[in-house]
């Protein structure tokens, strides 16, 4: 049974790669990930389509562990707002992962295509998250990776619902969890300032996406030069650190106080003060009709496709350079500490001894926890663009270099509900859509 060969415990019980072809028609890759391939793939017997993922073994222990992570999740959960899935298969050289397929499109597609778009629109979409949050939470996992790009509509209907995807990175909470991972842009401050955490982090993100569903701007952002990412991202974890956002003019302007006060108690700081998701469904905006219809989609687009578009080309540096700067803690770390590389800290080592040096290039911020803007060294860090991706590993991943077209491409303007890919990854850029 597919099922059965993952069973902790009992010996292990291989698929032959036959298993798998028997069953389904297995169709050309889609997207490659940072940890696995994605294809499409229809049942034989009842001619439905799935979304296959494949983990190659040989990728290494972490590409495995994602794998192992991601099926133990998944088993756990049935809810109408996350994929499901559907098949296992473990060969001795590979996981096949069988998920239900989404067909709809993801939410930024979803708001550029609209004639009208309402505060109620986006608390359609922020209710289905935070169900599905709820859910998760009450079983004690924590999903670690909550963002726009990870949600899509399950198909194109009209009414369609949405489904959260991508669970390689979620975790069972087990007492609170330490290692940190997920997207810059997205992380809680007690992630950022690397403290012990739980399930406030998946609450602070589903509030950073409200954030951006209401005006098109990521809360926490950085004036730096587009190509000096190292200070970006100093300046933006200490603003995370901070809860250093504001509701801006003219973007907030014409959106309700009851969508600001709940985007405000779900990126509280304090994460013991933070709102939970079921306190945050009970939220007026969200069960109160206290949403607004007022037609809000021309200033979202508008700043959707400036903030995101751009993003979109210029990942492939961000990304390179966050792995390099992980890296270098790490060199540094192991030169004072001399253990074997990436055995784990011991923890009754003094904390300056576990914690990655400073960089360089800069001072860490007034009134920030020494290293809290540098992550550890090992950490994965998720391509922070509007298209659903695989965490990058500091430790597994080879630099990216970034080709000159997509340095001189220019995004084209969609306001009007023209068909354009201007946000959309290169071919090759490795996005995954659960």
């Amino acid at each position: 049974m597919p099922f059965g060969c993952i069973t902790i415990g009992e010996k292990k019980d291989y698929n032959n790669p036959s298993d798998v072809t028997d069953k389904y028609d297995l169709g050309q890759i889609v997207k490659s990930e940072e940890f696995c391939e994605i294809f499409r793939a229809k049942d034989k017997t009842t001619m439905k389509m799935y979304t296959c993922k494949k983990f190659l073994k040989k990728d290494g222990r972490k590409v495995r562990k994602a794998a192992k992570n991601e099926i133990l999740i998944l088993k756990m959960v049935k809810h109408p707002n996350i994929l499901q899935l559907v098949d296992v298969f473990e060969t001795k050289k590979e996981y096949f992962l069988f998920l239900e397929l989404a067909t709809g499109r993801e939410v930024f597609d979803w708001i550029l295509d609209q004639g009208y778009y309402s505060e109620r629109d986006t608390s359609n979409v922020v209710r289905q998250v935070l169900e599905a949050v709820a859910y998760l939470h009450s079983l004690h996992i924590v999903h670690r990776n909550l963002k726009l790009e990870n949600l899509v509509y399950y198909n194109r209907l009209k009414h369609s619902k949405i489904v959260i995807s991508d669970f390689h990175l979620a975790k069972l909470e087990n007492g609170l969890i330490k290692d940190p991972c997920g997207t810059p842009e997205y992380l809680a401050p007690e992630v950022v300032g690397r403290q012990r955490y739980g399930r406030p982090v998946d609450c602070w993100a589903t509030g950073v996406i409200m954030y951006i569903l209401l005006s098109g701007n990521p809360p926490f952002y950085d004036e730096t030069d587009d190509d000096d990412y190292e200070n970006h991202d100093k300046n933006l974890f200490r603003k995370i650190l901070a809860g250093d956002y504001e509701f801006d003019s003219p973007y907030w302007d014409d959106i309700s106080d009851s969508a600001k006060s709940l985007v405000a108690r779900l990126m509280e700081v304090d994460q013991d003060q933070r709102l939970t998701a079921q306190e945050a469904i009970n939220h007026e905006w969200i069960s109160g009709g206290a949403a607004s219809d007022k037609n809000i989609k021309e200033n979202v687009c508008a700043q959707i496709e400036k903030n995101f578009a751009r993003a979109k080309w210029k990942k492939a540096v961000r990304v390179t350079t966050i792995m390099k700067r992980l890296r270098a803690p790490e060199q540094s770390d192991s030169r004072a500490t001399s253990p074997a590389a990436g055995a784990p800290a011991d923890p009754a080592a003094p904390q300056a001894a576990t914690e990655p040096s400073a960089p360089s290039s800069g001072a860490t911020p007034e009134g920030a926890p020494a290293g809290a803007t540098e992550l550890p060294a090992g950490v994965e860090i998720s391509q922070p663009a509007p298209e659903a991706s695989a965490g990058v590993s500091a430790s597994d991943a080879e630099p990216q270099q970034q080709s000159p077209a997509l340095q001189e491409a220019e995004p084209t303007p969609r306001c009007n509900g023209e068909a354009s890919t201007a946000h959309h990854a290169p071919a090759g850029a490795g996005d995954e859509q659960g």
